[in-house]
């Protein structure tokens, strides 16, 4: 187990964690929660390795292994799937084994070698990074794409991925749902639900903390508190500690206040001075406890629009996707699109990855121009409009309130600049804050500088795509409530669900190369993603493809007896086109099978004493068995890739 007795941690001058002491044992999962600043990260740098404690004793069982996800940006040519799969540190070891025992000849080392990568799951180890992969979003044909041609937020999935991909005794993850969308996040809650180590998070999704651990440490004032229970039991145990603690203070406060009166107006009095000593004495020898202190928690609130118009804006027989590239032809995205936004919707919009959510947002917010069809926009329509790329837009080398005197010049608007400075306070840039360089402000400051500058604007219309990902739980709940007391119109692309059942009284579901409403709330919704995970991924890459356009005419729902009939024609015909595959995979399977039985019968006849000339024989043949289980399990590979293909294309049509 994990244990803290009585550690000191310290940041330069400031003590984070003073005399703290804390228990995790095997298997536990563990939500890390506190503000921003209290300590999380010095704890995780503690854990990982990378500080020692300045004070008080820490132990780590030696043999654990530990994982966690790499901060730095990779930049690599290496094919996605191989760099996850290097992930595996111990199968790197073992094959960098079984070369060095090749290149020596040595029979006995390259059974050995074979054994050990039998054991650490070689076989299936570039599936299994594969399914990490996919699960995290990817599509299929993106498995062999370069690392460095992806974006900065899908290489930090990749990096997730491999983190995944090492066998651990305990694994480290800070902030791992920052960069990804619902249904990645919930195929994530799901393998970490079924993970066998210990596991520490940091995180500021409520949810997502409710949904992987069972024990709670939270740092608050440099002391670490252990709580047994996911974050809302925390917070209810917490919210009836805090309780207890003020009505014991008040009645302790009332006990003070009798003694001193007591000592006050006897301590003069030669008959009563034996008496007032003693009480004197009783208050130095009570251990005061501390005043439950009100936390300045940040708030905001948008201001009224100044107009409504209604509807706001309404979309006809709209493509939505994006514009030819160098005299091309434009990707559409999203096809007959008919939706209105009327003045007062909370639209939760929901979807799959890849399936278009941000194409729709970025066509609202005027960032892009529909391919066809009409967007009537309403007469004085207002448009706030957070990217989740909104963070990288800002000027690193400028100031808060060099960004507000700029907008105030871009909308025409006189402002005097004590009133910015003002305006900035009230989102906590105060004093020296407003000349500080954004560059060098967290993503958290970044993000409240973005919505600080959309509430100046005054907007009737919010498209808020991610606006959460580096916003700590104290400013999810201040725009949550920002949210529920605008007056206007919110159109939300989150992955946080909390905010979403906070804000949205309705969602619309982005699929199939449509738009239209769900019928169901965030639950059925996760079912959904859960149950039907793998179909998104073949339909994005069906999109990818010819039969796409055909893909995205499909009704986002049919008659349930129709849908009947057409299901059983569509397994018939499907069942006549992945015959041969399956046929051939089947055999495949066989030949695995029996290379398999005489691979095992080659390792455990190298473990009896053997002729120097049975023992090469033997590490010859095993080499050759190896090759050819490589060899058939790629075409497991693409035969299994052919008949998703082939059942993606029908699942389409």
């Amino acid at each position: 187990m994990i244990t803290l007795k009585n550690v000191t941690l310290r940041r330069s001058a400031k003590v984070l964690l003073d005399g703290v002491s804390a228990t995790i044992n095997p298997g536990e999962k563990v939500g890390l929660v506190g503000r921003n600043g209290a300590g999380k990260s010095t704890l995780f740098a503690l854990l990982n390795g990378s500080l020692h404690e300045d004070g008080g004793d820490f132990f780590l069982p030696p043999q654990w292994r530990m994982a966690q996800v790499a901060q730095h940006m990779p930049e690599t040519a290496e094919p996605a799937t191989a760099f996850v799969l290097d992930g595996d540190t111990r199968l790197l070891a073992l094959r960098l084994a079984l070369q060095k025992a090749e290149q020596a000849g040595d029979g006995m080392a390259i059974a050995q070698a074979h054994s050990d990568l039998h054991d650490a799951g070689a076989h299936d180890a570039a599936a299994r990074a594969q399914a990490l992969i996919l699960g995290l979003g990817f599509q299929v044909h993106e498995l062999e794409r370069p690392v460095n041609s992806f974006s900065g937020g899908w290489r930090m999935r990749l990096q997730l991925a491999r983190a995944l991909m090492c066998p651990s005794d305990l694994l480290l993850l800070d902030e791992p749902t920052n960069h990804l969308d619902l249904d990645a996040l919930v195929w994530l809650e799901a393998w970490l639900q079924r993970y066998e180590g210990t596991l520490v998070v940091i995180s500021h999704d409520r949810e997502f903390l409710d949904a992987v651990t069972q024990v709670t440490l939270h740092i608050d004032n440099a002391q670490l508190t252990r709580y047994g229970g996911n974050y809302s039991q925390f917070e209810e145990l917490r919210a009836q500690q805090l309780t207890l603690q003020q009505a014991a203070y008040e009645r302790q406060q009332t006990k003070i206040a009798h003694l001193q009166k007591f000592i006050d107006r006897f301590k003069a009095k030669a008959t009563k001075a034996k008496q007032a000593q003693s009480r004197v004495k009783a208050l130095e020898r009570m251990e005061k406890i501390a005043p439950v202190l009100a936390s300045a928690d940040f708030t905001f609130e948008f201001k009224e629009p100044p107009n409504l118009p209604n509807p706001m804006l309404a979309i006809s027989d709209a493509a939505f996707g994006y514009p030819p590239a160098d005299g091309g032809t434009p990707t559409t995205i999203l096809r007959g699109v008919n939706r209105t936004v009327l003045a007062g919707q909370r639209i939760g919009i929901l979807g799959a990855n890849g399936q278009g959510k941000s194409t729709l947002v970025k066509t609202i917010a005027r960032m892009m121009p529909p391919l066809g069809g009409k967007v009537t926009e309403g007469k004085g329509l207002s448009i706030g409009y957070f990217a989740q790329q909104e963070l990288d837009v800002l000027h690193g080398d400028d100031h808060p309130l060099g960004h507000m005197v700029r907008l105030a010049r871009t909308l025409g608007v006189d402002a005097r600049e004590q009133d910015l400075r003002n305006f900035l306070g009230s989102f906590n840039f105060s004093g020296d804050m407003v000349q500080q360089a954004v560059g060098s402000m967290s993503g958290g400051e970044k993000a409240r500088l973005v919505l600080a500058m959309i509430v100046w604007q005054r907007p009737n219309l919010l498209l808020l795509d991610e606006p959460t990902n580096h916003l700590d739980l104290a400013t999810r709940e201040a725009l949550s409530m920002a949210l529920n007391e605008f007056e206007g119109t919110v159109m939300l692309v989150s992955h946080d669900r909390a905010l979403l059942r906070a804000v949205c009284d309705e969602f619309w579901l982005v699929g199939r190369g449509q738009v239209g409403p769900f019928d169901g709330d965030l639950d059925d919704y996760q079912r959904y993603l859960l149950e039907e995970a793998r179909r998104l991924r073949e339909l994005a890459r069906a999109t990818a493809e010819p039969s796409a356009p055909a893909a995205a005419t499909a009704p986002l729902a049919r008659d349930g007896r129709e849908q009947r009939k057409a299901s059983a024609l569509a397994r018939q015909q499907l069942a006549e086109k992945t015959k041969p595959f399956k046929r051939e995979l089947e055999q495949v399977d066989k030949r695995l099978a029996q290379l398999g039985a005489e691979k095992a019968q080659l390792e455990q006849r190298l473990t009896e004493p053997l002729p120097p000339t049975e023992i090469a024989d033997c590490g010859r043949r095993l080499k050759a068995c190896g090759d050819e289980i490589e060899t058939l399990e790629e075409r497991w590979l693409v035969l299994s890739s052919e008949i998703e293909t082939l059942e993606a294309a029908q699942a389409s049509s």
